[in-house]
C-alpha cells in the first residue's frame, strides 16, 4: 500500500488548472489520498473541455501538493456535483474554495464521498459545512478462506422445493434475458439506496451486452423460470458483485445466499484471490448475506452533502 506522505511545509501556494503533464503527480496524489484502495494511473488524467468538469492543482515551489476535481456526479443525480480533494491538508481548503466560486451554473448541491478514516478529506467536508448525509459499506473474501460445503445443505433444501442455482449461458434465450432485465429492474427499485450506491439502469440489450462482454452472472430457476440473480465483474485477482436480486415473491428463503455463494465458488475455482462487495448501511438484509458468506465489512464511507 502507498505511504501517505505529509506534504504540508510553509510556502506559498499556487493554484492552476490541471495540465496533461501533470498527471503522474496527480494520479500518485489520489492513490495516496485512498490509501492504496485503488490504484490510480497517468492515463486517467487528462484535461477535460467539458464546462461542468474541473480540476485544479495547488503548486508550492515547484512541486504539486494537492489536487481538487468538481464534475456532475452522474445521469441519476443530475442536480448534484462531486468534489474529490487529494494531498495537503493545507491546500485543500483554497482548492475548495477556488472551486466553489468558478462552480458551473444548473446544480443545487455539492456531494463529497470519503472513507471515515481518510481524515483529511473528513475534515475539510466538516470544516466546510457540509452534513453527513448517508453511510455505505464494503467488504472484501479472501476466497482461499470459502468453502461452499457450508452452503451445501441450503441447497439441498431449496432443491426439494424446486429451486436450481447455476451460471447464466451467455447464450441464453432472449425469453431469459427479458426476464433477467425484469428482475434487475425489480431490484434497483426495491433496494434501499444513496447516490453512491444507485445502481444504473439497462435495457434488457445493455444487461445482456454487459454481461457478455465483462461480467459473469448467476441465476437461481423454479421450474426454469428465473428468479434471483447475481453478477461478478473480474477486476485482475479480484472479482467484485454487482447487483443481486430475488423475485419479490421468492424473497426470504435464501436464494440471494444461494447463488452469491455458487458465484463465490467459480471465482475460487477461476483462480482469484479475493471478492468485493458493498452497499447502503439501509439495505441490512444484504449486509446480512454478506455476513453469513464470510465477508469482512471493513471501514464506512460517508457521503457528505452541501447546499449551493
Amino acid at each position: 500500500m502507498p505511504v501517505v506522505h505529509d506534504h504540508s511545509v510553509p510556502g506559498p501556494l499556487t493554484l492552476r488548472p490541471f495540465q496533461d503533464a501533470d498527471a503522474g503527480v496527480v494520479a500518485r496524489l489520489v492513490t495516496e489520498g485512498v490509501r492504496g484502495h485503488w490504484t490510480y494511473t497517468e492515463a486517467q488524467f487528462r484535461e477535460s473541455r467539458h464546462p461542468a468538469r474541473r480540476r485544479l492543482v495547488a503548486v508550492r515551489g515547484d512541486q504539486i501538493v494537492a489536487t481538487a476535481h468538481l464534475y456532475p456526479f452522474g445521469p441519476d443525480t443530475p442536480d448534484a456535483l462531486r468534489l474529490d480533494v487529494a494531498g495537503d491538508r493545507a491546500a485543500l481548503t483554497p482548492l475548495y474554495l477556488r472551486l466553489l466560486a468558478e462552480q458551473p451554473a444548473g446544480f443545487s448541491r455539492l456531494l463529497g464521498v470519503t472513507r471515515e478514516d481518510f481524515s483529511e478529506q473528513m475534515e475539510l467536508f466538516g470544516a466546510a459545512g457540509f452534513r453527513n448525509v448517508w453511510q455505505s459499506w464494503g467488504a472484501h473474501l479472501q476466497l482461499s478462506s470459502f468453502d461452499f460445503e457450508k452452503f451445501r445443505p441450503l441447497e439441498e433444501r431449496l432443491f426439494l422445493q424446486g429451486y436450481e442455482a447455476e451460471e447464466l449461458d451467455p447464450e441464453a434465450p432472449d425469453s431469459d434475458w427479458d426476464t433477467l432485465a425484469a428482475l434487475y429492474a425489480q431490484g434497483v427499485a426495491d433496494a434501499p439506496r444513496n447516490p453512491t450506491t444507485q445502481a444504473q439502469t439497462l435495457s434488457t440489450r445493455e444487461l445482456r451486452d454487459l454481461i457478455r462482454r465483462e461480467e459473469q452472472a448467476f441465476v437461481v430457476r423454479l421450474r426454469g423460470e428465473i428468479v434471483a440473480l447475481t453478477r461478478l465483474t473480474p477486476r485482475g485477482r479480484e472479482v467484485d458483485s454487482e447487483m443481486t436480486a430475488t423475485h419479490p415473491s421468492h424473497r426470504a428463503r435464501g436464494l440471494a445466499t444461494l447463488v452469491k455463494a455458487l458465484a463465490l465458488q467459480w471465482a475460487l475455482e477461476q483462480g482469484f484471490h479475493t471478492a468485493g462487495t458493498g452497499g447502503t448501511v439501509l439495505n441490512l438484509p444484504m449486509l446480512r448475506v454478506n455476513t453469513r458468506l464470510g465477508y469482512q465489512v471493513e471501514r464506512m464511507w460517508v457521503t457528505w452533502e452541501r447546499q449551493l
